[in-house]
């Protein structure tokens, strides 16, 4: 997979992901490719800085566009670095969920549809937990009147 940094004719910038650059070229060509803030799709590839990474480093392996190597030579659009600005702001309030509820509660692993379900029938006193349930799990939960939410996941989670 490749990640593209992209502009359209508007000076919108935006990232998207492909399966190759033939990928993107085909899809670029068919008219595929579009800002996703003014649906325009005369879009071109921006400059990207290749990450070269050792074995020992790839769980934080990231493409890093260029234009945040060398902020000064290209000046982004207005609308880029709010969106960018809420986007932190977002996973900083996700992060903060998450670790209020690491911090506050049970971590049960795997029992979490047992626990969850024991505590909803009173055979166990009610108390703040957290686990692992699969998703059809997850909807049985649901189906039973179970109060149940899925903590958020962070992209730094899945690395």
């Amino acid at each position: 997979m490749i990640r593209y940094s992209l502009r359209c004719e508007r000076g919108h910038a935006f990232e998207s992901w492909f399966q190759s650059s033939s990928a993107y070229e085909s899809q670029e060509k068919r008219k595929l490719v579009s800002c996703p803030s003014c649906g325009s799709v005369k879009v071109e590839r921006g400059i990207m800085a290749p990450q070269i990474v050792s074995k020992k480093g790839r769980e934080d392996a990231r493409p890093t566009p260029a234009a945040e190597v060398a902020s000064t030579e290209v000046a982004a659009p207005e609308s880029t670095p709010l969106l960018m600005a809420q986007e932190r702001e977002l996973r900083a309030k996700l992060k903060e969920l998450r670790d209020h509820i690491t911090k506050n509660a049970d971590n049960v692993g795997e029992r979490f549809p047992n626990e969850a379900r024991k505590m909803h029938y009173g055979d166990i006193e009610h108390r703040p937990i957290y686990g692992e349930a699969s998703p059809e799990e997850a909807r049985a939960l649901i189906d039973e009147g179970v109060e149940v939410s899925p903590l958020p996941v962070l992209p730094d989670d899945r690395n």
